[in-house]
């Protein structure tokens, strides 16, 4: 698992709800311009991008789910299956990192990112060194606001009461703004330098 760098340090989720400013552009490393791009480069990127929006489906998931446990429409089981089967989690749970494809080809993609792509990401200068180890970093802080969200939704599906959907919709609120400014900034950062440099 990634050390996070200071800046990065979860010490206490009630903190972190209230300054999720850490993702902020302004304190990411500066991506590299890269000349002369061709469209068969640029696919590596469009690939990714697709990858992402199945993470983006997946935080819609979560927003029905909190809003059912607050309704008393699902049960404590019901959630954990749910939570389970989506791809962000149980990747990360099998393969330690979460941006990943889904369904026969996860295994896959999570063994290139962590030991291929990062790597040979890293390999093209201090730039790009920079941000696959930020890259690493953010991935994760969203992890641990996933499972937090999970023991949340788990909370709120078992004993529903206002102070608990609060909780809920608060950690997922927190999660939808640094997961999705990771997934726009990672695609920015590191997509067309995946078919740039060959990569991927």
């Amino acid at each position: 698992m990634c050390v996070l760098a200071p800046s990065f340090r979860l010490p206490h989720l009630s903190a972190m709800l209230l300054n999720v400013n850490f993702l902020d552009d302004a304190t990411r490393p500066p991506v590299p311009a890269l000349p002369n791009l061709t469209n068969r480069q640029r696919q590596a990127g469009h690939h990714l991008r697709m990858i992402h929006d199945h993470l983006r489906d997946n935080m819609k998931t979560l927003a029905k789910l909190i809003e059912r446990a607050n309704a008393h429409e699902v049960t404590p089981a019901e959630i954990a299956a749910k939570a389970n089967d989506m791809a962000m989690l149980a990747n990360y749970r099998r393969f330690g990192n979460l941006c990943g494809q889904h369904c026969g080809i996860v295994n896959t993609h999570h063994t290139i990112e962590d030991h291929h792509l990062f790597p040979v990401l890293a390999q093209q200068g201090p730039a790009f060194k920079a941000i696959a180890e930020r890259l690493k970093a953010e991935h994760v802080v969203v992890h641990e606001l996933l499972e937090h969200l999970v023991e949340a939704l788990n909370a709120l599906a078992s004993e529903p009461s206002p102070s608990r959907y609060t909780n809920a919709r608060d950690i997922y609120q927190a999660l939808e703004r640094v997961l999705l400014s990771h997934l726009g900034w990672e695609e920015e950062a590191m997509g067309d330098a995946l078919g740039y440099f060959e990569i991927m």
